[in-house]
């Protein structure tokens, strides 16, 4: 997964556990960038009778580095506040949820948003509500206008959503942590059975977004318009923190418990599968706590990534280049540019999101690249320049990419001389991006996307559950 449950800590504190990140030009408003920020992984829509929520006890951030120093530039806080109407009851709700101000409804979350520069704290709205959960049809009818009830303008010209959503991240779970046995390619494998088709193994379960959409002028170096895709002050970096105050009082007896001290991060997000793929089990908690201007630490990993070595094991004589490349011991520099520096111009032909030099897992994101008006899953190896890694959108195949990068299809950026194995073209998870287009992921996967904002899809309701683990 993307970082669903990716560390030993966070896998035990839902609630502050970043899932995905996304960052992309919007493109109904294309003089904005949309950034979405997920957290409580894996939720069963029938989750009841506490169904899921953010955490009042959580500082969320998303913050931009538009200096390529590896440091915040521009924070954006949100902080949550949850209230209950009637105490003499078990439900989350009494009767059908109409509207936000419905009296019916009796966990109720509201929420502030704070943009916070060098020189400047802004808070921009409090008191927003959240919608409630999808808990059916009967609690909650036409839930998509209930939802659109919980897009809230901003001053200048900015929106923002907090709120349940369909899970936009697909990957074959399944068949990733069974020694990567992807099932369009099993037949190749130490194993070989019959190849069969992906499955999406976070079908019909639901995250919790936090969406924001903003100008480009919000983000960038100096305030700069983002149009020119050339310009260095066109590029950010992006990444999605979770923290909880230093200490916890719990008083059972004299009232609620209590949080004090200073905010210690405890997850981390830039990049997807780097906490989850890349780094090895002993560092994945400390990494959640630190800031990417320390992810030179990381740099071995990246440049040796211990899938790389593992592949010519678990698929026998499937990639003989490749396994040449690991007993070489050669350096990944074409990883470390898409995951630490960013691309530089001259590498891939009209195409730059470079930061600078300092190693820094963050989203990069060149704000002067237009949406794409024919968009390709595969993002940047499909041709499609406003997708992964140049940012990434919510129907991104981020895993196919990063798989398909780690087996060598983009090792020529950096070594011409060096031809990817055969079948790096037909590795894939769940969805064949050769037969497949954002458009038609709904067929495949019953995966729906939203045209405008926040994007990501509907949440899948309770009582039409595909999965129902709940008591």
């Amino acid at each position: 997964m993307s970082s669903h449950r990716e560390a030993p800590a966070i896998a035990k504190d839902p609630v502050a556990d970043s899932t995905d990140l996304y960052a992309f030009v919007s493109p109904d408003r294309p003089d904005t960038v949309t950034l979405i920020a997920n957290f409580v992984p894996l939720q069963d829509p029938a989750g009841g009778p506490n169904f899921f929520e953010f955490g009042d006890d959580v500082l969320y951030q998303i913050l931009v580095d538009n200096d390529g120093d590896g440091e915040a530039d521009v924070w954006y806080q949100f902080r949550f506040r949850t209230e209950v109407q009637n105490p003499t009851t078990f439900l989350y709700n009494t009767g059908p949820i109409s509207s936000l101000t419905s009296s019916t409804w009796n966990r109720r979350q509201t929420y502030s948003v704070t943009r916070v520069t060098a020189g400047d704290r802004q808070v921009l709205a409090e008191g927003l509500a959240c919608p409630p959960c999808n808990i059916g049809p009967l609690s909650t009818p036409g839930y998509p206008g209930l939802a659109a009830q919980a897009v809230h303008q901003l001053p200048g010209g900015r929106r923002v959503f907090a709120g349940q959503r369909a899970d936009g991240f697909y990957v074959d779970l399944g068949s990733v942590f069974d020694l990567l046995d992807l099932r369009p390619f099993q037949n190749l494998n130490i194993a070989p059975r019959p190849a069969a088709a992906g499955v999406n193994g976070l079908a019909g379960l639901n995250v919790h977004s936090i969406a924001l959409q903003v100008p480009k002028s919000d983000l960038t170096r100096g305030g700069a318009a983002g149009t020119d895709p050339t310009s260095p002050a066109s590029v950010i970096g992006v990444w999605t923190t979770a923290s909880r105050q230093r200490a916890r009082v719990w008083d059972h007896q004299n009232g609620p418990n209590v949080n004090i001290g200073p905010w210690v991060q405890v997850s981390r997000l830039g990049n997807p599968l780097i906490n989850e793929v890349i780094n090895p089990l002993l560092v994945k908690d400390a990494w959640n706590s630190r800031p990417p201007k320390t992810d030179a630490s990381i740099l071995g990993y990246v440049e040796h990534p211990e899938l790389a070595g593992l592949l010519p094991v678990l698929y026998p004589k499937v990639f003989p280049n490749l396994a040449q490349v690991v007993k070489a011991g050669t350096a990944r520099a074409d990883l470390v540019a898409i995951l630490l520096t960013g691309v530089p111009a001259g590498i891939i032909k009209g195409f730059q999101n470079l930061t600078g030099k300092v190693y820094a897992d963050m989203l990069r994101l060149n704000c002067g690249i237009a949406p794409s008006a024919s968009p390709s899953l595969l993002g940047l190896l499909g041709g499609d320049a406003a997708g992964f890694p140049n940012g990434r959108r919510v129907y991104d195949d981020v895993t196919t990419i990063e798989l398909r990068a780690v087996a060598g299809a983009t090792l020529p950026l950096v070594d011409p001389s060096f031809k990817p194995d055969a079948a790096v073209g037909a590795i894939y998870d769940a969805v064949d991006p050769a037969k497949n287009t954002p458009a038609s992921l709904a067929r495949t996967l019953g995966l729906t996307y939203l045209s405008s904002f926040p994007y990501l899809g509907t949440p899948y309701d309770g009582f039409d559950a595909r999965t129902s683990t709940a008591a």
